[in-house]
């Protein structure tokens, strides 16, 4: 996976769960989590609140409520790199 296949995925899909980038280009969430630190700290994408779990209740998978959205240019070919 690079930077580039990354940011058209974000684009096409909009608003996409850790969880799925990380089946989608089969590598670990952590791997996804690096190349996402590079656009957003390029201001190209945010971190979304997923569901918020009172008290600890939430059994569910931190990958699985971790959601990042692409507000960069829309188009995937241009190379913002």
């Amino acid at each position: 996976m690079i930077l580039t296949e990354l940011k058209s995925y974000l684009v096409e899909n909009k608003r996409v769960p850790l969880i799925d980038m990380a089946h989608h280009f089969d590598v670990a969430p952590d791997a996804v989590k690096g190349m996402l630190e590079h656009w957003i700290r390029k201001g190209k994408v945010r971190r979304l609140e997923g569901s918020n779990c009172d008290k600890g209740c939430c059994q569910a998978d931190q990958t699985h409520l971790e959601i990042y959205e692409w507000v960069g240019d829309k188009s995937p070919t241009t190379n913002n790199i």
